[in-house]
């Protein structure tokens, strides 16, 4: 899977989360607006690279994703992973942390995610 460009992703957010939209529903849901055009071509260009579908419903098309918010986020992360860190897991998840103002709470629920992930088991 190719990675989205930022309107593409703009556009699959809201597909994700509202389901099945019309061109007007999405361009309703975007932060940034957009014309109504700029978002039917989106749409259509996601459609061409097998990323959405769509149904006729009278006039408008309803616009379906055909790809899972998961598997697009393995995609692109997978991608600044290998083209930004070099690989390095341990790079990515130090610069998310320091970053990204991650509170203590957060890093509590990290350290349960990594402790579930080494079956409990810490290096002593």
């Amino acid at each position: 899977m190719a990675a989205f460009t930022d309107r593409e992703l703009d556009v699959m957010a809201v597909l994700w989360e509202r389901g099945p939209s019309t061109v007007a529903e999405v361009r309703e849901q975007l932060k940034d607006p957009l014309a109504y055009t700029t978002v039917l071509t989106v749409l259509r260009t996601l459609e061409a690279k097998g990323y959405v579908n769509h149904q006729e419903e009278g006039k408008a098309h309803r616009f379906s994703p055909l790809v899972a918010r998961e598997r697009a986020g393995k995609t692109a992360l997978g991608q600044v992973l290998d083209k930004i860190f070099g690989g390095s897991r341990e790079l990515l998840l130090a610069n998310l942390v320091k970053e990204r103002g991650v509170d203590a709470a957060e890093l509590r629920r990290l350290r349960r995610v990594l402790d579930d992930r080494l079956g409990g088991k810490e290096d002593k």
